[in-house]
């Protein structure tokens, strides 16, 4: 269980990135959700021990992260959003290279490495240069770093971006078998990645939570009042308009309302992007 309450972090620009962030993340897969600039890898930064808070307190399975960082590095497994590689080295001896500053020594370096190689699938391309690698199989890769160690906390920024899909679909499935018994924190924009792959959420607006909580709780708000409309009715006010998409080149539209805003609309499901809008739009009328 990580805690963080009253966390603030202002930069030298005057940027206020983190305001008086306060939550309780339980184990398992958690999404943070954010547009670009919310605070999300200011966020993740000052989690992974590699900036200060201004302010507050973070408390990890009873750590005090803020006293003794040190100590939570050594349970900390961290895949930035951009990270670089070593050109000349091979995958295996650069992820022997990482485990050696872990300090993970003999057999039990050996031993952790050929399971991660194989748990990422990348054990036929140990002995090529990661600089050589695919998008997909560099993300992989940062996975098995990132699991040196056999961390308790996970954190992951961004980890799908610029994936094609069967990369993205890859590192997904893999995401998920590695949440057992951890808490792995995963930081991301794509709302369809945090509803496929994570039991609670927890949403952040210029440095702010403004929601967090079971997926499926979040949603029971909505049920019955989604509607999906081909155009919108004049009187609709903007705040109730979630999204406009295209499909087979055609506009749709989602609203939230109690009843039903035109006679051709269509009552749809609630799904997380739909909160994740819904909760921006009471986020912006309440700044």
């Amino acid at each position: 269980m990580l805690t963080l309450k009253n966390i603030n972090k202002k930069y030298a620009d005057g940027t206020q990135a983190l305001n008086d962030v306060t939550i309780t993340l339980p184990a398992g897969m958690v999404g943070l959700l954010g547009p670009n600039g919310a605070g999300k890898s200011t966020l993740m930064r000052t989690l992974a021990c590699l900036q200060n808070a201004d302010s507050g307190h973070i408390n990890f399975n009873g750590l005090d992260v803020i006293s003794q960082p040190d100590a939570l590095r050594s349970q900390l497994g961290y895949l930035p959003q951009y990270f670089g590689v070593y050109p000349n080295m091979s995958c295996r001896a650069l992820l022997e290279h990482i485990a050696v500053l872990k300090g993970i020594d003999g057999n039990a370096r050996k031993n952790q490495i050929n399971s991660l190689l194989e748990l990422t699938n990348l054990t036929q391309f140990a002995n090529k240069k990661v600089v050589n690698f695919s998008g997909g199989m560099k993300q992989r890769f940062g996975v098995a770093q990132a699991l040196l160690g056999n961390p308790k906390l996970i954190i992951m920024d961004e980890p799908t971006a610029g994936l094609d899909p069967v990369e993205r679909e890859s590192l997904n499935n893999l995401l998920v078998s590695i949440s057992q018994n951890r808490l792995v924190l995963l930081s991301t924009h794509i709302v369809e990645d945090v509803e496929n792959l994570c039991h609670y959420v927890a949403i952040i607006d210029q440095g702010a939570l403004i929601q967090s909580g079971d997926v499926k709780e979040l949603l029971v708000p909505l049920e019955g009042k989604i509607w999906q409309l081909e155009s919108l009715p004049t009187g609709i006010p903007n705040q109730h308009v979630l999204s406009k998409s295209h499909r087979y080149g055609r506009a749709s539209f989602r609203v939230y309302a109690d009843t039903a805003p035109a006679q051709n609309a269509i009552n749809s499901p609630a799904t997380l992007q739909d909160k994740y809008f819904f909760a921006l739009n009471e986020g912006s009328q309440t700044c």
